[in-house]
């Protein structure tokens, strides 16, 4: 996987992370009594917590070697990879005095 795909995945966790949103990361396997974990987190004990909660889900795979798409901002023109433009975010942040 490129560095820069893992970087954007890692920083969408953070930011779903940040927002007090449930996060696990760790590899996906089955054990041997067939019980599904992501590290050392029961997926399907999870899952059952959040039964009848309408969910969004967003798995990202840190093997997945799918290039990332360079967008073009919108606002001030330059080229980014990552989720917003960070020279946009920097100034949004200095002007509302954060």
């Amino acid at each position: 996987m490129t560095k820069i795909r893992r970087s954007v995945i890692l920083k969408l966790a953070a930011a779903a992370y940040e927002m007090d949103l449930n996060v696990l990361t760790g590899t996906l396997h089955q054990n041997e009594q067939g019980q599904w974990l992501i590290g050392e987190h029961d997926l399907i004990r999870w899952l059952a917590t959040h039964e009848g909660e309408e969910l969004v889900l967003v798995l990202g795979s840190l093997d997945d070697e799918s290039p990332v798409t360079t967008r073009t901002c919108r606002t001030c023109g330059r080229d980014f990879t990552d989720l917003e433009c960070p020279y946009c975010r920097e100034n949004r942040i200095r002007l509302r005095g954060r």
